[in-house]
């Protein structure tokens, strides 16, 4: 029998994305950039932190739950803010919201998601919270005071703001497959690969429409495909952003703010000065700079510098419930997680989430399980075996 019929973990599920994507979309998900050293040392890391078993403890009550940002979640976890997720799948983000939200969890729109707010805020069931909502910052502070608005309107009150990203990282595959270009020879190549997956063609191209960037349609009215919107998007990176800028913003928004993409502590420090109530120790995936930390590596010290201040949050390389563990034994209050979901959705939409999450909280209540631990808040170095691990503690 073919396993992959039965998906069992994160890598499972990247095979069946694998299957059912064109090539230049599953390498835009799976890619990262430069050499993508980053991209493997951040999965490897955290395989390089051993946990401490321990026996014969009373682990008859074992409980997951825990709060992420003020909201009741199951396991602590949050799904990632993940660009065009609704070219992965019909109507994407839509189905993630869903299963996210029977899972318990909390789910996060990118600005440059397919669906616009208020779908994906219908997509919940009545009564489930609103989704988190990310943004960057852009040159038009019109457009980030407009789309703050929005999402406010739509009922999101936790904003995760990107601040990695004043230019967009070298990433090779994209380059390869031609999705860095414009022109002939890369259309012509992108329409070669979509013609080699006419399940994706029929189920997302074409009953998945309109393939637009959602929550950007009053901002470029006259956007009648994704390359009108990747256009005014690439026009709106601001390299000349800095701290004052977040001030500005923590002015502009009224709910809770956590800045994604801090890998330093003293920038740490500085996002706890700016006002914001959580921050994300990220290297975006390595999708930005090839050649930085792991964020299991940089996690330890920015958790010891901020986090009696603000919630520590992490993303990057997170592949099971085990490594989730792990990060809340190294010092975050909760994890991100991007390509696992979309791998899962890609794979196999909104049940194909939700399989992958109840997976992760079984595994997370053994490991808590197996380390003598019966409640979130406990988790902590303590569970961490100092004389196997590899990563500095």
């Amino acid at each position: 029998m073919n396993r992959l019929r039965y998906p069992a973990t994160a890598q499972d599920w990247r095979e069946q994305a694998r299957r059912r994507l064109p090539r230049f979309l599953f390498d835009f998900l799976d890619g990262g950039a430069g050499d993508e050293r980053t991209l493997a040392a951040n999965v490897q890391a955290w395989g390089q932190t051993a946990l401490r078993q321990r026996v014969l403890v009373d682990v008859s009550q074992v409980d997951t739950r825990t709060r992420l940002a003020g909201q009741d979640c199951a396991l602590p976890l949050a799904l990632a803010p993940v660009g065009l997720a609704g070219m992965m799948a019909r109507r994407g983000e839509a189905q993630a919201m869903r299963a996210a939200s029977h899972a318990g969890v909390p789910f996060t729109l990118s600005t440059v998601g397919i669906c616009a707010l208020p779908e994906v805020r219908a997509a919940a069931p009545a009564g489930a919270p609103p989704p988190w909502f990310q943004l960057y910052m852009l040159r038009d502070r019109g457009a980030v005071r407009a789309l703050l608005e929005q999402a406010w309107q739509a009922g999101c009150r936790t904003l995760v703001f990107t601040v990695d990203l004043p230019l967009p990282g070298m990433r090779q595959r994209d380059v390869r497959n031609g999705m860095a270009h414009q022109g002939a020879r890369p259309a012509l190549l992108r329409a070669a690969q979509v013609l080699a997956r006419p399940g994706w063609v029929w189920d997302v191209a074409l009953r998945g429409k309109p393939l637009s960037f959602g929550s950007l349609a009053s901002q470029v009215p006259g956007g009648r495909d994704l390359g009108a919107f990747k256009a005014w998007v690439d026009a709106q990176f601001d390299p000349g952003v800095t701290w004052r800028d977040i001030d500005w913003l923590r002015g502009q928004w009224r709910g809770r703010l956590l800045l994604k993409g801090i890998l330093d502590e003293q920038d740490a420090r500085a996002a706890v000065a700016a006002g914001a109530e959580g921050i994300v120790v990220s290297n975006h995936g390595g999708r930005q700079l090839d050649g930085v930390a792991a964020t299991a590596a940089a996690l330890p010290a920015i958790a010891r510098a901020v986090g009696g201040q603000v919630e520590v949050l992490v993303d990057g390389g997170v592949r099971s419930g085990t490594d989730l563990f792990r990060a809340l034994a190294l010092g975050a209050r909760g994890v991100l997680i991007g390509r696992p979901w979309i791998w899962a959705l890609a794979g196999g939409g909104e049940a194909g989430v939700r399989q992958l999450l109840a997976s992760w909280q079984r595994e997370l209540l053994l490991a808590m399980t197996l380390t003598g631990v019966t409640r979130v808040a406990d988790i902590g170095p303590d569970q961490l075996d100092r004389v196997s691990s590899q990563i500095g503690l």
